[in-house]
């Protein structure tokens, strides 16, 4: 890797192609890309369009590795660890394929998981009779660790899954200590870190996960249509798969048997958008050479700011919980339906998203609320667009 950039949230922001007036926060959603990452992309479908598919991979062969190389400097692995996959729920649910589940096997998990994710439990529990059981939280939304570790020994899981960053609220959950405990206990990690990869340091050496599965489009900045999977050497040396296995994984070498392709890419499809590819392997790079530790310690101050600005409009109530907080920021205010907090945003030009109840059932459902404003700045954000749209909401 070269030398790092010194962080200028000007010229990231002039690096992003038309950004013009509006006050962009959303990028829990789908972020906003550097000019870089369209040029990228544009550059490889010339390229299709000039040679056709297969030579357009020959060509930009060494450009397509480069993905696994700038995936690993940011996770902190090394470049067989990861796969490309089409977005963070295809990684996830590959990931979980390879766990062989029995009846009555457990999946351990929280009341903090993203819905895709937890739909894809249910799917399980009809299909296989698993047990899906939770841990509890703490009065401030930590996760319990003693709660955790009992229920490991109880349970005895078969897999633990934790989103690390929620998408319906800021909360970080402590996958670190949960990645200890279940290294201590060899149980199967599997992490959703969609929502934090890219706006904070998510290293896989600290965490001790065996899968850890994330997208492009949101903190990362990238194409929609992308994401990864990183896989553990672990998880690696015994085996595991996904149960829809093609040809990118294994190689069909006796009648009614493969041999696995000795790396991650066993979690790849063999068709791939490798146009999104080079494009998400842009945006990393971007992003690695700039450093998550400054884009980290930047967002923590420019997220300080804008709480600490809501916190002081008593019509205001902001729905984050726990004792780390993310670059997500959801909100509600005193008698103003969404309709009319939308209508006041969209007229500002401030881009946003609603958190509803269906994205995070079990949460909202503690909560006693069926919708929140999400707001998700980057590093990308002034801390006078941050000004701007706290008073535009003081003054709903």
């Amino acid at each position: 890797m070269t030398k790092k950039q010194v962080l200028n949230p000007d010229q990231v922001k002039q690096e992003i192609g038309n950004y013009g007036d509006k006050i962009f926060l959303n990028s829990a959603g789908s972020s906003l890309p550097p000019k870089s990452v369209h040029e990228k992309v544009k550059e490889y479908l010339d390229l299709e369009e000039k040679e056709g598919g297969y030579k357009a991979v020959e060509t930009m062969n060494q450009k397509i590795e480069d993905f696994y190389q700038q995936a690993a400097h940011l996770l902190g692995c090394k470049s067989h660890n990861i796969a490309f996959a089409n977005s963070a729920t295809d990684a996830y649910a590959k990931a979980l394929s390879s766990v062989d589940f029995k009846p009555k096997d457990v999946i351990l998990t929280t009341d903090d998981d993203y819905a895709s994710n937890y739909i894809q439990f249910i799917s399980l529990a009809k299909r296989y009779q698993i047990q899906i059981i939770r841990t509890m939280n703490h009065e401030n939304g930590d996760l319990d660790l003693n709660d955790f570790r009992e229920k490991i020994d109880t349970y005895r899981p078969k897999l633990v899954s934790v989103t690390h960053v929620p998408t319906n609220s800021g909360l970080i959950q402590d996958i670190k200590s949960i990645g200890e405990i279940c290294n201590e206990k060899e149980v199967l990690f599997l992490v959703d870190a969609c929502q934090s990869t890219g706006q904070i340091a998510v290293d896989v050496r600290e965490i001790k996960c065996d899968f850890l599965a994330t997208t492009g489009r949101k903190f990362l900045r990238g194409p929609r249509g992308t994401g990864l999977l990183y896989v553990s050497n672990k998880a690696l040396r015994d085996g595991l798969f996904p149960l829809m296995i093609d040809g990118a994984g294994a190689i069909w070498d006796k009648e009614a048997d493969f041999s696995l392709t000795p790396d991650a890419k066993r979690f790849e499809s063999w068709e791939k958008p490798y146009a999104l590819l080079v494009g998400l392997s842009e945006a990393i790079r971007y992003l690695n050479q700039i450093g998550i530790e400054q884009i980290e310690a930047y967002n923590r101050e420019l997220m300080l700011r804008f709480r600490d600005n809501l916190q002081s409009i008593h019509e205001v109530s902001l729905y984050d919980r726990g004792s780390q907080k993310s670059n997500i920021l959801t909100f509600r205010k005193k008698n103003k339906s969404m309709e009319e907090i939308q209508r006041v945003l969209n007229e500002n030009n401030v881009f946003h998203s609603i958190s509803s109840k269906e994205w995070g059932f079990i949460d909202f459902s503690k909560k006693n609320i069926e919708w929140a404003v999400r707001l998700s700045p980057h590093y990308f954000n002034s801390f006078e667009e941050i000004d701007k749209t706290s008073e535009i909401i003081e003054k709903l």
